[in-house]
């Protein structure tokens, strides 16, 4: 049987200890895990995080809803914000992945990937560090898994864009498997129709059957060869993929409509306008509404800051392939990469568990490069 948290670390959600930010690491990630906070419940966790910051002289927080800045201000030549959101996907109870428990060399349950070891991080670091060698702004936000009108991170810079516009760099501790990650991929999602003509399924030589015509949707689809990118030396490899499809009305009625969901995840060398305009080529007479369409962000390790991260670190740096906020600091005009414990392909499973070993090295890395 896998070992269990202990129970000081493990505290049940409707009555979480006070967080210690002097305990060892995965303590604080078991903490920080077991004060449970889906999307639209982040209160008790934003209520944790304030009430151990509050005591450190060195920090300024300013609280919005369920998010929190800290600020360091010691006149340094540069500042670079650490974010992490402090939300998590839903739980389940089969298995129940709260509260967190040892397994081995793993700490697993919801939140140990995404994100709350990257969130124990930043606190530790927070905590430990009072003089660092550049200012910091941490970002504790909420609504990061739903949409992103929720998103804390975007209404901060709406809100208060002087807490944020300073920056010159920017850390997003999402799960990386503990090495940087650049930039990020866009995502397109639209919804393209196939059209036919309803009749009675007994007799379908009187209608046309759309979701027959949606074959053809398909047929691209399958025969799309997705290109591999490099941007700023890292290969993004880009995908398109149906991810839904519905159409018909009954059991016994030649459907009139059909509509297949495309994912597009494309590259930070394109814009938004570009990707929906390779959207609509592919299939062209076909109708097409982009329905959702958030761009990329180039890793930009052409830049001093994001150089002397990767060089302090001293690990792999790859393309980011999937979508994060670091597009939202991008379209900030400030330079991010991603840095963070944990394996991103294990987010969001039953079974989420992050290697201890990856905590501590986090850990370790960026105390070395804010020492």
């Amino acid at each position: 049987m896998p070992d269990r948290v202990p129970s000081d670390v493990a505290s049940p959600p409707s009555s979480a200890a006070p967080l210690d930010l002097a305990a060892d690491v995965v303590d604080l990630t078991a903490a920080l895990c077991d004060i449970e906070s889906v999307s639209r419940d982040e209160e008790a966790i934003c209520d944790a995080i304030e009430a151990a910051l509050t005591p450190l002289a060195h920090l300024a927080l300013t609280r919005l809803g369920n998010s929190l800045v800290a600020r360091t201000d010691l006149g340094r030549s540069q500042r670079v914000v650490l974010a992490g959101h402090i939300d998590t996907v839903p739980l389940t109870r089969d298995p129940a992945n709260l509260p967190v428990r040892r397994d081995g060399a793993d700490l697993v349950g919801r939140g140990t990937v995404d994100m709350k070891g990257g969130v124990a991080v930043q606190l530790k670091a927070a905590a430990a560090v009072a003089e660092p060698s550049r200012d910091l702004t941490y970002v504790f936000y909420e609504g990061e898994e739903i949409d992103s009108r929720f998103n804390g991170l975007r209404l901060i810079h709406e809100a208060h864009p002087d807490l944020l516009d300073d920056a010159d760099f920017a850390v997003l501790l999402e799960p990386t498997g503990a090495i940087v990650e650049g930039g990020c991929k866009g995502t397109l999602r639209a919804e393209v129709v196939a059209s036919g003509v309803a009749a009675h399924s007994a007799r379908p030589w009187n209608g046309r059957n759309a979701i027959h015509e949606a074959s053809a949707i398909l047929t691209r689809l399958t025969a799309y060869e997705a290109q591999t990118v490099t941007v700023d030396g890292l290969d993004y490899h880009e995908a398109m993929q149906a991810t839904g499809i519905r159409g018909g009305i009954a059991g016994n009625v030649i459907p009139d409509e059909c509509v297949v969901v495309v994912n597009y995840r494309y590259a930070p060398d394109k814009t938004e306008e570009e990707a929906a305009v390779h959207v609509n080529d592919l299939f062209r007479g076909f109708e097409v509404t982009v329905v959702d369409n958030a761009g990329g962000a180039r890793p930009g390790l052409d830049l001093a800051a994001a150089r002397d991260f990767v060089a302090a670190l001293d690990v792999d740096v790859v393309a980011k392939e999937g979508w994060t906020d670091v597009a939202r600091f991008a379209a900030m005009g400030i330079p991010a990469v991603n840095f963070g414990p944990g394996d991103p392909n294990l987010a969001h499973h039953d079974d989420e568990r992050c290697p201890t070993s990856e905590l501590y090295a986090c850990e370790a890395a960026l105390l070395r490069w804010l020492g």
